[in-house]
């Protein structure tokens, strides 16, 4: 009897062991992708070992940290799903008793520990030691700045608190819920984060419908387009008479002191744009046939699919939510992965649920950053600072984190929530997650109707030769730097 206990200590030091190891490669894996992606947007430093190369580095590794994080929280319900029916398929193979449930919710509490240690405290302490330069009247050096950034996040932590307990006394009055006040680990860390996952599902909301939308014109810029009622070798001769009569003015305007400088870095900015202009027209004329005709046409109709089967999943789910209850997301605590299949058809289904998974997070980054709201922290190669890639990665963290809540909610999937993402209090409100549900049904719908009809609009002006009269010009319209009809330039 005793040597079986030594036993199954032994396996459950051994099973707990490599579910740690698998666990390291997992996250090796996207720190080092991670790493690469912040390095290539980052901009370029001196080479000087100084204090602010020191602050920047440390602030560099925690952003790869948190980006890192988000990628396990995106790829998180995709490796469940996939995994559940690995395991229904071979439930007995012996290469694969390495997945089991233990290792997906061990999966599932460290990026929803991670998310809260890199949203509440190494994201506001990488911002604060980046901006500190430590107390008036103190020897300056990383240990001021450190001093600083500990108070800083001190007084952000009790700011946050006090707005936490405000909130909830108005919310909850009850004797449970103000006994509840006093609790900091049970009811603050997680009420703050449903609040934070609460507002990311909001923004998911905004932005993944604008980004669905937008999906066709990022692909449109990507691929060549089909040359339909196009000249594209007057196009190019109109491009290069421009640019000429560009580069002679520029040329004279430098060869005068006293022609101010916003006039030729105007003229430098015009000819940048008839630059990126003849080399797009030239791409479109040396593209082969098949790319066009064939490659755009197909790309355009797998994005078209891939959004009315969302739409679809939608009307579905808010069907099976007005008269089936156990449609409402919810949370499990059951360990057992692999004893049924959540997808109706199988692997087949499963595997469609994950690319519309990765889909709609693609589509909610495309939207984040079309929104005017945040255009300011777009990035830019080798050209972003370290204040906007913190931005960039907080706000890549709460998309992320609420993918998965947003996938159950909408109905993309059956997989239940695991570990504290099944744990948020509005999960449970049935107009909460009917409103939401609704609005993006109707908002996708409302966001494709208009881009479609605006793009046959102009498609069909263009083919008239009615776009000749349109002769205003916007200096912050992206299309401002297009040729009309008859090869000019629009200027003011």
């Amino acid at each position: 009897m005793e040597e079986d206990d030594v036993t199954i200590r032994e396996q459950n030091f051994h099973s707990q062991v490599r579910e740690y190891i698998i666990c390291f490669l997992l996250f090796a894996v996207l720190y080092i992708v991670s790493y690469c992606i912040i390095t290539r947007y980052k901009r370029k430093s001196d080479e000087h070992e100084d204090e602010d190369a020191v602050v920047n580095r440390i602030s560099l590794y925690l952003c790869t940290f948190t980006l890192a994080v988000s990628g396990g929280a995106v790829f998180l319900l995709p490796f469940s799903i996939i995994s559940n029916e690995i395991l229904l398929s071979f439930p007995r193979n012996y290469y694969i008793q390495w997945l089991n449930g233990s290792l997906i919710h061990g999966l599932w509490n460290l990026v929803s520990l991670f998310s809260n240690l890199c949203l509440f405290v190494l994201m506001p302490f990488a911002y604060f030691f980046l901006e500190s330069e430590g107390f008036a009247g103190s020897k300056k050096g990383i240990r001021a700045r450190v001093l600083e950034t500990f108070v800083m996040l001190f007084l952000l932590a009790l700011l946050i608190l006090g707005i936490v307990w405000v909130a909830s006394a108005f919310i909850d009055n009850d004797a449970a819920s103000m006994e509840s006040l006093y609790d900091l680990w049970e009811f603050y860390l997680p009420y703050l984060y449903s609040c934070i996952s609460l507002m990311g599902g909001l923004l998911l909301l905004m932005c993944t419908p604008v980004g669905l939308s937008r999906m066709f014109a990022v692909m449109g810029q990507l691929l060549v387009k089909p040359t339909i009622l196009e000249d594209l070798d007057e196009q190019i001769y109109c491009i290069h008479l421009q640019e000429e009569a560009l580069q002679r003015r520029l040329n004279g305007a430098s060869s005068h002191s006293y022609v101010r400088g916003s006039f030729a870095h105007q003229l430098n900015k015009e000819l940048d744009i008839i630059r990126n202009q003849r080399n797009k027209l030239e791409r479109r004329k040396k593209a082969s046939g098949w790319e066009k005709n064939l490659l755009y046409p197909m790309v355009m109709l797998i994005l078209l699919a891939g959004t009315t089967i969302s739409v679809i999943m939608v009307a579905l789910n808010i069907l099976y939510l007005l008269v089936d209850e156990t449609a409402m997301p919810k949370g499990s605590t059951d360990r057992g992965i692999g004893n049924a299949s959540l997808s109706t058809f199988g692997v087949a289904q499963a595997v469609l649920e994950i690319i519309l998974m990765f889909y709609l997070m693609v589509s909610s980054v495309v939207g984040f950053y079309s929104l005017r709201v945040f255009e300011g922290l777009t990035p830019r190669k080798d050209d972003t600072t370290m204040t906007t890639i913190i931005g960039c990665c907080v706000s890549i963290l709460v998309l992320s984190s609420a993918l998965p809540v947003m996938s159950r909610t909408l109905g993309m999937t059956r997989f239940d929530l695991l570990g504290d993402f099944g744990r948020f209090n509005w999960l449970g409100n049935f107009y909460i997650v009917l409103s939401y549900n609704l609005l993006f049904a109707v908002v996708t719908t409302l966001c494709l109707v208009r881009k479609f009809t605006s793009a046959i609009r102009e498609e069909l002006l263009k083919a008239l030769g009615l776009d000749k009269l349109q002769l205003s010009y916007s200096p912050t319209d992206p299309e401002s730097g297009k040729l009309s009809a008859n090869g000019h330039q629009k200027t003011l």
